[in-house]
């Protein structure tokens, strides 16, 4: 790109690279649509088409400004490159309803030294070290003299200051013993995505969710995490086998975080009307039997909840609305556990830094997230999603507890550690002792200052 001759082949470089990487990333998402999501498969290349294609405009964006700045500063605009391409990840985020996945940073989540400074700058900020990082090897390529030297240095001294301190904390680690003691269990009951809403293994399901339950309370947990959608029923309307839940936690004296989707009107459905809302919600059970709050997720999945662009992609709305049409959540609601704010984040929306970033600043403790990622099959789709959310327990220092209904649930410290995992498609019950923290890091205070201070 550094090299193009005009401002249209640096474009077409950018949209050509961009289109490798998400293709490459993404590759799972038209299988996801037409083997679970019932889209005919040319309405899922399509859409699967679209959504690269609009991805890949951001690099392509990046490309252009780069050349740009090139033209007006020489060598030189080659120190722009790193707040570029940050400028570029956080368009990801804010444009329209955003899709932050797979963004630069992530790739370090396993890599926990240098991951550590997600506490003070987040993802966009490890973006930002990768691609200045970048930079410098780029310079011993293009440049002679002392550019080709100073860029390399600087680089390889900040990455080097990064990975001490991200030792010494991990060496630290203070956070393992702040705050309060809880004991969490998750339940992956690996519920068929084709058997989930069949209405012959509504009590099969329930039951085992329930006697997966009790087995998680014989280990003497008292806050228990089931998946995103895990109630083949309208958890809050059914009686039956609502009351049963309620039942369960009313004579165990625990807390069940139950994923079941919620409509506010059973009649509407029934008499199919348009204005029917649906939501992709979690209740809390608490140890009374009572529901103590409702969390309607905010950030629903593009083509798989919602359609994005509606008017522009008509023809693929019905289809995607024949399999759901969700309506976004509007309220942070936080949960109360054991008198301690916990907060929970539903599948696709743990890729919102802000959105968790918003739940600690509001009270939260501890992070949890429930998700079906049944849709994903055995693709790399769900490490991806799994490796996300852990960098979530990075920026905020907390503790995450993850339910998933056929994997990777799991549970990870506050510094990104994984403390327990599972594999996928298993039936698993974890049970870990985490602790509600009240610290907050950095990053939990100032937010992506670093990432918008590249706009200026």
């Amino acid at each position: 790109m550094w090299r193009a001759t005009s401002l249209r082949q640096s474009f077409f470089l950018g949209l050509l690279a961009g289109g490798v990487y998400f293709w490459g990333t993404l590759y799972w998402l038209i299988e996801t649509m037409t083997t679970f999501g019932g889209l005919a498969w040319p309405i899922a290349f399509v859409a699967a088409f679209l959504l690269v294609a609009y991805l890949s405009l951001f690099p392509a964006a990046f490309a252009v400004l780069l050349a740009r700045s090139q033209r007006a500063f020489g060598p030189s605009a080659l120190v722009l490159a790193a707040p570029l391409w940050v400028t570029t990840e956080l368009g990801r985020h804010y444009v329209w309803d955003g899709f932050p996945w797979a963004l630069l940073g992530y790739s370090q989540v396993t890599v926990l030294p240098v991951a550590q400074s997600a506490s003070l700058v987040g993802v966009y900020g490890l973006s930002a070290l990768l691609a200045f990082t970048a930079t410098g090897a780029a310079a011993l390529a293009l440049f002679r003299g002392r550019a080709r030297v100073s860029y390399p240095v600087v680089a390889a001294a900040i990455v080097m200051v990064c990975v001490l301190w991200g030792n010494a904390r991990l060496a630290r680690s203070a956070l393992l013993q702040a705050g309060t003691p809880v004991r969490v269990a998750v339940i992956q009951g690996n519920i068929a995505q084709d058997d989930k809403w069949n209405p012959a293994l509504r009590d099969t399901i329930t039951d085992k969710y329930i006697a997966m339950t009790r087995t998680a309370l014989d280990g003497g947990a008292t806050f228990i995490l089931w998946p995103e959608s895990s109630t083949p029923f309208y958890f809050e309307h059914d009686l039956l086998r609502g009351g049963d839940i309620r039942r369960l936690a009313r004579e165990a004296g625990a807390t069940l975080l139950i994923g079941s989707d919620q409509v506010e009107s059973l009649q509407a459905v029934a008499e199919q009307k348009a204005e029917a809302r649906y939501y992709n919600a979690a209740f809390l059970v608490k140890p009374d039997g009572q529901v103590g709050a409702v969390y309607r997720k905010m950030h629903l999945v593009p083509f798989g909840e919602y359609v994005p662009l509606k008017d522009l992609l008509f023809f693929v709305g019905p289809i995607v609305e024949a399999v759901s049409a969700f309506t976004p959540g509007s309220d942070p609601v936080l949960l109360t556990v054991d008198g301690h704010m916990v907060s929970t984040a539903i599948c696709y929306e743990v890729i919102f830094p802000n959105l968790i970033r918003q739940f600690v600043n509001g009270g939260s403790e501890l992070l949890t997230t429930i998700t079906n990622d049944a849709w994903y099959g055995r693709s790399s789709a769900a490490y991806q999603h799994w490796e996300q959310s852990s960098m979530r327990a990075i920026e905020q220092g907390r503790y995450l507890a993850r339910a998933a209904n056929t994997g990777i649930s799991g549970f990870v410290d506050p510094y990104g550690r994984v403390v327990e995992k599972t594999d996928l498609f298993h039936e698993a019950i974890l049970i870990g002792d985490l602790r509600f923290i009240t610290d907050r890091t950095v990053y939990s205070r100032t937010g992506d200052l670093v990432a918008w201070m590249s706009l200026a």
